[in-house]
């Protein structure tokens, strides 16, 4: 009774801080609210609200002190999407006046400015739990925190999947070595998807300074969130499927452009490899040992003294003729190139040269270059939020692209700082924003902080184009903000050599990609320290199937090759990464779905799967299912969910009816029990979509992955590099099952021409029929040629009889069935125009 006493103390302690804050003027404070053709408009005291609707289901919700509303302007939010409109049809009810679009209905409190949006059938999808708080510039929005929802998003912060019970801050952050309680990192991504009883919804803040986010940690009953400064400016969007979050998101910030194909294969990295003798070893190795690899990085040794844009020729001799040679033998190089200039009066160093003479760094109040200590030694900073600047900063890279490097990496762009307390600028440096869409004006350091990041992976990308217009820029960047997608893919930064880095590897990607960033990757084997062998066995066997796959280590660590720890441990790896390679055609087949729609290539299981546990809640969050992701909609990796132990364990599938990946046999699955409220439910306990499960034996040489029943994934002969012809036929995993499907998008893999038609789309489907079964292959679609003249089909799930016939459009041929273990195999002929193919 104490507790439950203690409870109602709590719940009536934040009615009553609500009340108290529900009249920001006194009590007879005057209101207003007028209608806008999409949407409403509200005014208590000097408080204002508008509400608008930019589609049916997205809201934007803008929040002012005083009769000025503050700058409409965004570094995350696309402007066509900030100035779309939707109808809405107005809802007068007394003290709650409100409206309502196709899909959601809003209702708002004239003395407080408290709102409520529901869906059609009236669920409260979010609700103000209490009045918008203010202290001086900084503000905090509460919302009400159903029992039973679940918080996602924030990109690569640290800690479970699910950010329920978890309190962040967002502020760029060189935080090397982070671990699992580490906050903030390096990336603000102000923007998180609610998910409850198969319902999902997002929530972005569109706000740059210094943000937290509370959901739960105050208060059991509210989830909060709020900025040091800045405008109140938020969007919500419904799904209800997270799917549709996802890519309503990607409308509001923009997709990732397709990178270039190589940047999926096998990338080998360190910091550093050199000198340039060094480096063509690493590629000899790749390629003596048949190590399939597409990429080799440089980090900051091969510079002269650390200045960027510099290289040390020394140690490098003959930079155009080492690339030279590495593309010979279809390596990619990729540079690094850090921000930081430095500030050397010489006209030796034109990145300064140039720098000043444009007038292109940060500066101090007093209108000096700010300058700070960084790898170079003392250094200035570009002034990324001037588009002059950034088209400066762009052509520092032309010498690199014409020497053949294909890539760059921008690294230390919190920026990182070494000789200030917070390992930052200092708060009053001055930015100043000359922007399309933006008002020209100073900012402080404070508000430009965040976007910092994100503004210099654009200005590199934006110059990569402008330097070589027909080729896909490759840009790898640590720090960015909502939005950053659009010009670079990232990692999670400067991660661990250690069995628990490897399990936060897959939330973290996880998360990054719910958030925009469907390309992402982290450091393969752990960045601070030594892996053992078996670790780096593991890490790289997970790798495999993650979008970005570079193995990279610090100064003074042991070799961290794939060939490292022996014969043994690398035959293993060899055999994971082979296995990407084969996978190119589906991998590369789900960046292009990412390009066009937003949805990440790593996936939890409730984006597929929102309704397979009975209790409504995601079943990725059930312990069994913790470590498990999905590759696209149709593989799911089940590593160890603590992969330094070696006990059985349990792998939970969303629905019965999956293959084995290895072997092709169908997994013998036994029913998960069901909770309580659902076994009362005949309904629910017989629902076919309900999680099975299937025991598993961990081998270090075996990572299981399943094959969802009804998928074509679409397979390549091995090559070792992206840049080789696949040579043979195109492969088509069969995996015989309901609503049969798959599809194939191929390019050339580095120009824009796909965007003028110069592309080939495939789809296929497949069915059950009381004869045999039915393959169905669709015409090419777009001009561009495919590499294989022939298919080979394997199919899974379907026994033909001996001396099976294969017709192709209803004409009988000789083509030979071969029947192997869990298999079926067959070679049709592809001349483009689709076929129908049958096997009696």
């Amino acid at each position: 009774m104490r507790s439950k006493g203690l409870f109602i103390a709590v719940i009536f302690g934040l009615l009553f801080s609500a009340a108290a804050w529900a009249q920001p003027e006194s009590a007879a404070s005057s209101s207003s609210v007028s209608y806008l053709q999409n949407g409403i408009e509200a005014q208590h005291g000097s408080l204002h609200e508008r509400i608008t609707a930019l589609r049916d289901d997205v809201l934007r919700i803008r929040i002012w002190r005083g009769d000025t509303p503050p700058e409409d302007a965004s570094w995350a939010v696309l402007p066509e999407a900030r100035h779309a409109s939707a109808p809405v049809m107005k809802e007068e009810a007394g003290e709650q006046p409100g409206f309502h679009t196709g899909a959601l209905s809003l209702t708002l409190d004239r003395q407080t400015l408290e709102i409520a949006i529901r869906d059609k059938t009236g669920e409260i999808l979010l609700q103000d739990a209490r009045p918008i708080r203010y202290d001086g510039d900084a503000f905090r929005i509460y919302k009400v925190m159903p029992i039973d929802e679940h918080y996602f998003g924030l990109g690569d912060k640290t800690g479970p999947l699910d950010r329920r019970n978890e309190a962040f801050t967002l502020w760029n952050t060189d935080a090397y070595r982070f671990q699992e309680s580490t906050d903030p990192l390096y990336k603000s991504i102000p923007y998180f998807m609610t998910y409850r009883a198969g319902r999902a919804a997002g929530v972005l803040l569109d706000n740059t300074w210094r943000s937290s986010f509370d959901f739960g940690k105050e208060s059991p009953v509210e989830y909060s969130f709020g900025a040091i400064a800045g405008p109140v400016d938020y969007y919500f969007f419904y799904g209800p499927d997270p799917k549709r979050v996802v890519e309503t998101y990607a409308w509001l910030t923009g997709k990732s452009p397709l990178p270039p194909l190589w940047s999926f294969g096998f990338q080998q990295s360190r910091y550093s490899y050199a000198p340039q003798s060094r480096v063509l070893e690493v590629a000899k190795r790749l390629r003596t040992d048949r190590i399939p690899a597409d990429a080799i990085y440089l980090d900051i040794d091969f510079q002269e003294k650390n200045r960027p844009f510099t290289v040390d020729r020394s140690a490098f001799p003959d930079l155009p003729g080492m690339i030279a040679q590495l593309k010979a033998e279809n390596f990619h190089l990729v540079m690094i190139t850090d921000l930081h200039i430095a500030d050397l009066h010489e006209p030796t160093y034109p990145p300064y040269d140039t720098g000043v003479a444009g007038d292109n760094f940060v500066k101090n109040p007093d209108g000096s270059i700010y300058s700070g200590i960084v790898w170079p030694g003392r250094s200035l900073f570009p002034d990324f939020t001037r588009q002059e600047t950034r088209k400066w900063w762009g052509t520092l890279f032309r010498d690199f692209v014409r020497d053949g490097a294909d890539g760059f990496w921008n690294d230390m762009n919190e920026p990182s700082i070494f000789n200030t307390p917070t390992s930052t600028m200092p708060l009053n440096v001055v930015h100043r924003i000359d922007e399309p869409g933006f008002a020209s004006r100073d900012a402080t350091h404070a508000e430009i902080h965040n976007v910092y990041g994100m503004e210099n992976s654009r200005a590199t990308y934006e110059g990569l184009l402008a330097l070589n217009p027909g080729s896909r820029p490759f840009v790898l960047t640590r720090a960015t903000y909502a939005g950053g997608q659009r010009y670079a893919v990232t990692w999670t930064g400067d991660n661990s050599s250690s069995w628990n880095h490897l399990r936060m590897t897959t939330p973290m990607l996880e998360n990054l990609g719910l958030s925009g960033f469907a390309f992402s990757g982290a450091d393969v084997g752990g960045f601070a320290g030594t892996p053992s062998p078996e670790l780096l066995t593991r890490w790289l066997e997970l790798a495999a199937f993650q979008p970005i796959d570079r193995d990279h280590t610090e100064k003074g660590t042991g070799d961290q090759e794939p060939w490292v720890g022996g014969p043994e441990q690398e035959s293993i790896r060899r055999h994971f990464i082979e296995t990407r390679y084969e996978l190119m055609p589906y991998i590369y087949t789900l960046a292009e779905e990412a390009s066009r729609t937003g949805l990440p290539l790593v996936r939890p299981l409730f984006l597929e799967f929102p309704h397979a546990a009975a209790d409504g809640h995601p079943m990725d969050l059930d312990s069994g299912a913790g470590a498990e992701f999905l590759l696209g909609p149709d593989l799911l990796i089940a590593p160890q969910p603590y992969p330094d132990e070696i006990d059985n364990y349990q792998v939970e599938l969303p629905t019965s009816g999956w293959y084995d990946f290895w072997t092709g046999e169908r997994v013998d699955s036994h029913l998960l029990p069901q909770p309580v409220t659902a076994a009362l439910d005949p309904e629910q306990t017989s629902d076919p979509k309900q999680p099975y499960a299937v025991q598993v034996v961990p081998h270090l040489d075996r990572l299981p992955v399943f094959v969802r029943a009804g998928s074509i994934v679409p397979m390549a002969p091995l090559v070792e590099s992206t840049g080789e012809t696949p040579p043979g036929p195109l492969t088509l995993r069969v995996y015989v099952g309901d609503s049969c499907a798959g599809s194939l998008y191929q390019d050339d893999g580095k120009s824009f021409a796909y965007k003028h038609g110069a592309y080939l789309r495939m789809n296929f489907s497949c069915r059950l029929t009381k004869e045999g079964l039915q393959l169905k292959l669709g015409p090419h679609q777009g001009s561009y040629s495919a590499w294989w003249k022939e298919i080979h089909a394997e199919v899974y799930g379907f026994a033909p009889r001996d001396g099976a016939i294969v017709s192709i459009d209803s004409k009988q041929t000789s083509i030979r069935v071969d029947r192997g273990e869990n298999r079926a195999g067959f070679v049709i002929p592809d001349d483009g125009n689709g076929a129908e193919v049958e096997i009696r």
